[in-house]
């Protein structure tokens, strides 16, 4: 190849891979890069970890229902105060290969920034038209800790991280619940921790009776993981699991066998054991304009996994270049978890009344 076209052919692939970097971002407010760089590497030392949160400063939470950041309060309109909670823990959005920290910094303002334009703007405001919105700030683990070789050293990190959380939902639920019932919501490593938490808080004991649903999205959720607490299998089923992981129709990851079969599927347009949806059925995504695209996708359901079809929203052909919708996993179905949290919410008031 002569080396003027070799020159153009990589300035055009460079600047498609920078378009789509952008893109995947104002998609979903979340954009988790998978690449094969080299992450700087301190061993951890529990001496280096940042500033704890104190969940009794509000300072300490992404959002209270007294006080939403100004782009929810603008996407979800009025925010009365519901008769029902959601306590979300966002995904991993610790991601920089320069920093050698092992957990994030909850006080940091890029750090935030993140949290609230991303994953609470795009992911946990789903939930905000059945349920008041908690959503702690929490010590996350950095990504490396889910790539090899950082893996085996980052338990005490991951430890701290699901610490933070069990902090944060105990203070929520001596100070702010009131016997409301709760709605868990998650993403991929919040959904890591929730999973854990449902577990030793919500199965089999009392607090479960005031479970309306735990939708534990972007993890691998075993079926036996609960002995109390069973998947959800229809739409207005109370006090069950939700979880699922997208990718693109036809599509498997190297590591399926390992991360995705066997899990619960469910399926977030029908709510049901429907294995395949069409078109119409869908309620809508949240696009990075902040408008909603019904009827933009199907998906069909396999062992451990959903696949769904590229969506049809402007700049189509982009997403359609990548094959893991991990990135998109709520907010490619925003509307339909938006009015099935408001359907399950109505149903468990209706099976209390006194």
């Amino acid at each position: 190849m002569p080396i003027e076209l070799w020159y153009f052919t990589s300035q055009v692939f460079i600047s498609l891979k920078e378009k789509m970097k952008k893109f995947l971002f104002f998609l979903t407010g979340v954009f988790f890069l998978h690449s094969c760089g080299t992450y700087k590497n301190a061993a951890y030392n529990s001496a280096n970890n940042p500033t704890a949160p104190n969940y009794a400063d509000s300072n300490s939470w992404a959002v209270l229902p007294n006080n939403y950041p100004e782009v929810l309060s603008e996407l979800l309109g009025e925010t009365t105060e519901k008769k029902a909670d959601v306590f979300f823990v966002y995904p991993t959005l610790f991601t920089d290969k320069k920093d050698p920290a092992w957990n994030a910094d909850v006080f940091s303002s890029s750090h935030r920034d993140q949290v609230v334009n991303q994953s609470i703007l795009y992911q946990a405001s789903a939930w905000g038209a059945a349920a008041n919105i908690y959503a702690p700030y929490y010590r996350q683990a950095h990504y490396r800790i889910f790539v090899e070789p950082f893996t085996s050293q980052g338990e005490e990190a991951w430890e701290l991280a699901y610490q933070d959380v069990k902090n944060a939902f105990e203070y929520y639920l001596k100070n702010y619940n009131e016997n409301k019932p709760i709605i868990v919501a998650s993403h991929s490593q919040g959904s890591m921790h929730l999973k854990r938490l449902v577990k030793e808080y919500f199965d089999g004991t009392q607090l479960q009776s005031r479970l309306i649903g735990a939708y534990l999205v972007g993890t691998k959720v075993e079926p036996d993981f609960f002995s109390k607490i069973p998947e959800a299998t229809s739409s207005n089923q109370i006090g069950g699991v939700m979880s699922w992981n997208s990718y693109k129709k036809n599509k498997r990851p190297s590591y399926y066998e390992k991360s995705y079969k066997g899990g619960i599927t469910t399926n977030p347009i029908t709510w049901n054991h429907q294995k395949q949806t069409k078109i119409t059925e869908h309620q809508g995504l949240l696009y990075k304009d902040l408008e909603l695209y019904p009827k933009s996708l199907s998906l069909q359901k396999i062992d451990g996994m959903l696949w769904v079809t590229v969506p049809k929203i402007p700049n189509r052909f982009l997403i359609s270049l990548i094959s893991n919708y991990h990135f998109a996993d709520v907010n490619l179905f925003w509307k339909d978890i938006s009015l099935n949290a408001l359907e399950r919410t109505q149903e468990w008031f209706n099976s209390n009344e006194q």
